[in-house]
């Protein structure tokens, strides 16, 4: 079944709290952080998620836009986060920090720039408990789809397939009623979706519709098939 993980970036940060329960239902929580230096953004940080943390019992997902995510990333475990993603493009030593996001009791995940190529990374593939394939750039919140990203979404499932690993799939940016499907036939299996579902007058019913998208989708997909 497809994971459907709204982004707090859309929500209204007076209002947490409230915003995480609008969206019960969904598998995770994902909260962007970002430090203004690997982004051109500036997001919250270790305090918002701990409170965030103990306001909810939906798993947080961080995706930590930021730089030197080798110092940085543990303590987002320690905050309370269920699952860590640092950006390849910013982690001095991947597996390590990797292996250091699962021993203190997370999942650790890895991301990817859009014009970060997957094929690089094989060998870390087996390290990882998620993969996320950015389909905008990342940085700001209601950005367009990039349908480019598509052929590296279906090219990382293949490798995942190949090496015969239980790795989910995130695509995060522009991800909504009309690009969902695309995703889900293309290979990816957890879904963040901020103004998609933040934007809509109800935002539980965004979160099912998007979810019955993807499954329908993914049930006719070609990677799929004994899934």
């Amino acid at each position: 079944m497809a994971q459907i993980n709204p982004s707090i970036l859309s929500a209204d940060f007076a209002r947490l709290a409230e915003e995480a329960e609008a969206v019960r239902g969904s598998d995770w929580l994902h909260v962007d952080v970002m430090d203004n230096h690997f982004v051109p953004n500036l997001t919250l940080g270790v305090p918002i998620v701990e409170s965030l943390a103990r306001a909810t019992d939906i798993s947080l997902d961080c995706h930590l836009m930021i730089e030197d995510p080798d110092r940085w990333a543990p303590q987002y475990v320690e905050a309370g986060a269920g699952s860590v993603t640092f950006h390849v493009e910013a982690a001095a030593a991947p597996i390590r920090l990797a292996r250091e996001i699962r021993a203190k009791g997370a999942r650790a995940s890895m991301a990817l720039k859009p014009g970060t190529p997957i094929e690089p990374y094989e060998d870390l593939l087996p390290e990882l408990d998620m993969l996320l394939i950015m389909t905008v750039e990342p940085g700001f919140g209601g950005q367009a789809f990039l349908d480019i990203m598509l052929p590296k979404i279906r090219r990382t499932r293949e490798l995942i397939a190949k090496h015969g690993l239980e790795l989910w799939l995130q695509v995060d940016g522009g991800v909504a009623a009309s690009t969902i499907e695309r995703c889900a036939e293309a290979g990816a299996d957890v879904f963040v979706a901020g103004s998609a579902v933040y934007g809509a007058e109800d935002p539980a019913g965004a979160v099912a519709k998007l979810r019955a998208l993807a499954d329908g989708a993914t049930a006719d997909a070609w990677w799929a098939c004994g899934h």
